[in-house]
C-alpha cells in the first residue's frame, strides 16, 4: 500500500508544479491555491510511505517520476521541448531508479 500511496503522492508533487508555472509568480489566485495544497497533500503522502519504504528508496522514486512526468506536462502543455543530452539525462535518471528497484536489498517489496 505504500507504493501505491507513494505514486498518488508523486502525482499531487506533478500538479502542484504544473500549477506552479501557471501561477505566474502566485499572481494567479486558483493556480496558486492548487500549488499549496498540491504540495501539501504530496508531502504528507511521502510522509506516509516511509513508514515501510526506506527514505532514499522514496526520494529516489519521487524524484525520478516527478521529472519524468513534469517533463511531458511540460512538453504537453507548455510546448516546451528537451534537446537528447536532457533526454538522456532524464532516461539515466528514471533508470537509476529502476536498478535500485529490481535489484537493491533496501527496497521492501
Amino acid at each position: 500500500m505504500e507504493w501505491v500511496i507513494l505514486y498518488v503522492a508523486v502525482l499531487f508533487e506533478v500538479a502542484a508544479t504544473t500549477a506552479l508555472k501557471a501561477s505566474e509568480g502566485f499572481t494567479r489566485l486558483i493556480p496558486s491555491l492548487i500549488v499549496v495544497a498540491g504540495y501539501g497533500v504530496a508531502f504528507y503522502l511521502m510522509t506516509l510511505s516511509l513508514n515501510k519504504i526506506p527514505l532514499a528508496v522514496v526520494y529516489a522514486v519521487w524524484s525520478a517520476l516527478g521529472i519524468a512526468l513534469i517533463s511531458i506536462v511540460g512538453a504537453i502543455r507548455y510546448g516546451e521541448s528537451l534537446d537528447a543530452p536532457a533526454v538522456a539525462g532524464l532516461a539515466m535518471i528514471v533508470g537509476g531508479v529502476i536498478v535500485i528497484n529490481v535489484f537493491s536489498k533496501s527496497v521492501a517489496h
